[in-house]
């Protein structure tokens, strides 16, 4: 497909972003941020898009339909922006906490979270989607990711 062919540029009312611990180790980072984007993915039924097809026919999965950003953050801004996001209904939150790294499946993440009260989570990582000004405050003071 040309650029000619390329249908617009679509304007997203939402936005979704990641927020990693700035303290990871890079593998810790790839981890979490794809645990977390498979929450976001089923946040919403509209989020991901049709499956590929390539010249061939061959098809791939669908993906989200939607940018996501990176960002960067220390503990305190994590622990703030989670506690700002689960505060409005409009926006989707993951969370992802240090115990994690430890687990070896869906049954003993959810457990490792729910053995810690909320204010005692060690989280590493949140991913959000709202609205694009909501969330750009909630996240306001993390830095891009380098």
């Amino acid at each position: 497909m040309s650029d000619i062919d390329t249908p617009a540029v679509p304007r997203f009312d939402t936005k979704v972003v990641v927020v990693l611990r700035d303290d990871l180790a890079a593998w810790q980072e790839l981890n979490v941020t794809a645990f977390l984007m498979s929450g976001i993915a089923t946040s919403a039924p509209d989020l991901v898009g049709e499956p590929y097809v390539d010249a061939d026919g061959a098809t791939s999965l669908p993906m989200l339909r939607q940018p996501v950003i990176i960002l960067t953050a220390d503990a305190a801004l994590l622990r703030s922006a989670r506690a700002k996001a689960a505060a409005r209904e409009d926006v989707a939150l993951a969370v992802y906490t240090r115990e994690l790294f430890s687990t070896s499946h869906d049954a003993a993440n959810r457990a490792a979270v729910a053995a810690v009260a909320t204010a005692d989570l060690d989280l590493v990582g949140i991913a959000l989607r709202g609205p694009k000004n909501v969330v750009d405050r909630i996240v306001k003071g993390a830095a891009f990711h380098a």
